[in-house]
């Protein structure tokens, strides 16, 4: 595994960005197709499958914004704690979860600094993850 920066750290699981993504929209999109099309005897099923293929949409949009929650719950359970032992202080409570994300990547030595710059110049996240000096590696991350 390469070493990890800023230009490389994003993480796409091509069977399920791309492949799974790709199919649950053309399903979805060809029962809608198929309802529209459908006659009066295949109107039920035709429903059917066009609830079925929504479902299955939600299911498969929702999979990952859970993960993702639960995964940015503990980064900020994780960040707040590495600050407090680094500061003796809790993450300044004006940080935004899109901040402490991008904080993570950060060396413990510049963790502090970055975290009240972040605050005090409001920087986005791309801003944070540039400024990042010493890449601090996550490949842990769902």
């Amino acid at each position: 595994m390469s070493e990890q920066n800023f230009k490389n750290h994003t993480r796409f699981v091509p069977l399920y960005h791309y492949v799974a993504g790709f199919l649950v929209t053309a399903i979805f999109g060809g029962s809608i197709v198929n309802f529209i099309h459908a006659d009066a005897h295949t109107h039920y099923s035709a429903a059917l499958l066009l609830c079925i293929s929504f479902v299955l949409l939600i299911l498969f949009w929702y999979a990952r914004a859970f993960a993702l929650r639960a995964q940015d719950r503990a980064i900020r359970a994780e960040e707040n704690f590495r600050h407090y032992l680094l500061t003796g202080k809790p993450l300044d409570k004006n940080l935004r979860m899109s901040q402490i994300i991008a904080l993570r990547f950060a060396s413990d030595a510049e963790f502090p600094g970055l975290a009240k710059r972040a605050v005090d110049e409001n920087l986005s996240q791309k801003q944070i993850k540039m400024a990042v000096q010493n890449w601090r590696a996550d490949y842990n991350r769902a």
